[in-house]
């Protein structure tokens, strides 16, 4: 009997396997890679990233989500770290990049623990029982804030906006987001909930950033459908159909023969009467406004113009559903049901040009639980990063609003968390304490980074900040412009307490994920048989 023993494959020959600590320097490496690339955007200093994407478009932003979703990252360990940003959006609206560049410090960390022969698990368990800590921490510290705070909530819109190019304008715009959302705000149970859907921002280029507006309804990019009908329409009353104002084809397929041509004659005028009578049942219902989702026949345009009535065509579902929040009007599926009842109103309805576009504008709504926040700039760039800012505002009020809890910023919550664990890890006997040590470490690199893109020396300002915290100064933030340490919370540097808790949590999770892995199969599909070529 021969001793060779042979070889087994389980895995077919396109396969590859990278297990071990490889496994994991690979994984950490990739992880760091993607904190990395956003790092440099994070803070008020922070600086922008092109993007050139396959067809040629440019964006230009330094926000982190949308970096990140713009560079079709392919690495399966870097796909789970723009995951956090991603989510990070979803739930809050801003604090995309802490999320990451805590991701990437918290493992960086973890590395050099792997190094000493500290098991993952071991660096798991820490990090868990940190970050639970750290969420209890935020708890204590966050201030309470409620919907009469305006100035508070204000400044927490303002804090969102700092550095993504709305700089010149951040007080005008802070003020009109937290209109609008105060407005679309819903009372409930536990608090309040904010649908941030109910705010559309609509942009047009051409003006400067100060002349962004809340438009009080909506604002449709379209024009009405007949140039008799009026421009402009006050104390509107508003129909909205979700139905056309046409003759609807056949459902199967049809064929009239005619071979009278006095019958076609006929054909055509019961057509046009059953328009007509289209047409009068939206007249009888009192509407001087109509919102049509589908097509409105030339002849029924004519006759709604006779009536001196204002009509759209092919307007979005999703616009209709945000008309019918703002002006009380129910959306018709039947032209039969057209009644008063149905109508909804609005102080004025009106067409009119911006730059060469023509905008509809439904504004003056009495209580309106859908608004528009109108974004203005002088390029396509500009205002597209200014809409991502107005956005980014409208979340984080959004989520001050929901938990009734703020934090000041400037980096002075993760010097708190990074004194306070520290003292948590020498409660702790075993190993895990080196783990929780780690995780308190990792939570300076924000006030680092913050920091490092103003163009100060990180350790000069550490060194400050973290003598002030060991006074009891919780507060205690980097000033980007000086260098020196400041009172966040005085200075208006303020963030919704979610923006934290779900970036320390979601960075802890990514972190302990990434950890366990210690074995990476790439089964890559084989290559399809190619076709063989003509003779």
């Amino acid at each position: 009997m021969s001793d060779n023993i042979q070889p087994v494959f389980i895995l077919n020959g396109d396969s590859s396997r990278t297990k071990g600590r490889e496994a994991q320097k690979n994984n950490i490496e990739a992880a760091k890679l993607v904190a990395e690339m956003v790092r440099t955007t994070l803070g008020p200093k922070g600086m922008d990233k092109m993007i050139v994407d396959a067809l040629g478009d440019v964006t230009v932003t330094n926000d982190g989500v949308t970096i990140l979703d713009e560079m079709n990252i392919a690495h399966p360990t870097a796909k789970m770290v723009v995951e956090i940003a991603k989510t990070q959006e979803t739930e809050v609206g801003d604090g995309t990049t802490t999320a990451v560049v805590l991701a990437g410090e918290l493992l960086k960390r973890a590395e050099s623990l792997l190094e000493q022969e500290i098991h993952p698990t071991i660096v798991a368990k820490g990090y868990r029982l940190a970050a639970e800590k750290a969420r209890s921490i935020l708890e204590a510290l966050a201030e309470s804030v409620k919907p009469e705070d305006k100035v508070v909530l204000q400044k927490v819109a303002a804090t969102a906006t700092t550095g993504k190019g709305a700089e010149t304008a951040k007080e005008h715009i802070a003020s009109l987001v937290v209109e609008a959302v105060l407005a679309v705000a819903q009372q409930t149970a536990n608090g309040y909930s904010v649908d941030r859907d109910t705010i559309k921002i609509e942009k047009k280029t051409g003006d400067s950033v100060d002349r962004t507006t809340l438009i009080k309804g909506l604002v449709l990019d379209k024009e009405r459908v007949h140039p008799s009908m009026p421009t402009r329409v006050e104390q509107a009353k508003i129909l909205l159909l979700n139905t056309a104002l046409e003759i609807r084809n056949t459902e199967t397929d049809a064929k009239i023969t005619i071979t009278d041509p006095a019958k076609l004659q006929e054909f055509l005028d019961m057509e046009e009467q059953m328009l007509q009578g289209m047409a009068d049942k939206v007249v009888a219902s009192g509407a001087n406004v109509v919102l049509c989702q589908k097509g409105i026949d030339d002849v029924a345009q004519h006759h709604l113009s006779k009536a001196n009535i204002f009509a759209l065509r092919r307007v979005k579902k999703s616009d209709l559903e945000h008309l019918a929040k703002a002006t009380g009007a129910r959306i018709v599926s039947n032209i039969d049901d057209c009644d008063k009842a149905a109508l909804g109103s609005a102080g004025l309805v009106e067409e009119a040009k911006v730059g060469d576009d023509a905008l509809v504008y439904i504004k003056e709504c009495k209580h309106p639980k859908a608004l528009t926040i109108l974004v203005r700039g002088g390029t396509e760039h500009v205002i597209a990063e200014i809409k991502r800012a107005v956005e980014d505002a409208i979340g984080v009020v959004a989520a001050a609003l929901t938990s009734g809890k703020v934090v000041a910023g400037a980096g002075a919550p993760e010097l708190e968390l990074a004194r306070q664990l520290r003292t948590y890890a020498s409660s702790l006997s075993g190993r895990e304490q080196l783990a929780v040590q780690a995780f308190a470490d990792a939570m300076e690199v924000i006030p680092r980074t913050l920091a490092e893109n103003a163009g100060i020396d990180p350790i000069d300002a550490l060194t400050e900040l973290k003598a002030a915290h060991g006074k009891k100064e919780q507060w205690a933030g980097i000033n980007v412009e000086t260098g020196r340490k400041m009172d966040a919370w005085k200075a208006g540097v303020l963030e919704p307490l979610k923006i934290k808790t779900q970036a320390v949590s979601s960075a802890a999770e990514v972190a302990v994920m990434i950890l366990r892995i210690d074995d990476v199969i790439n089964a890559e599909q084989s290559k399809p048989p190619e076709m063989p070529k003509e003779l």
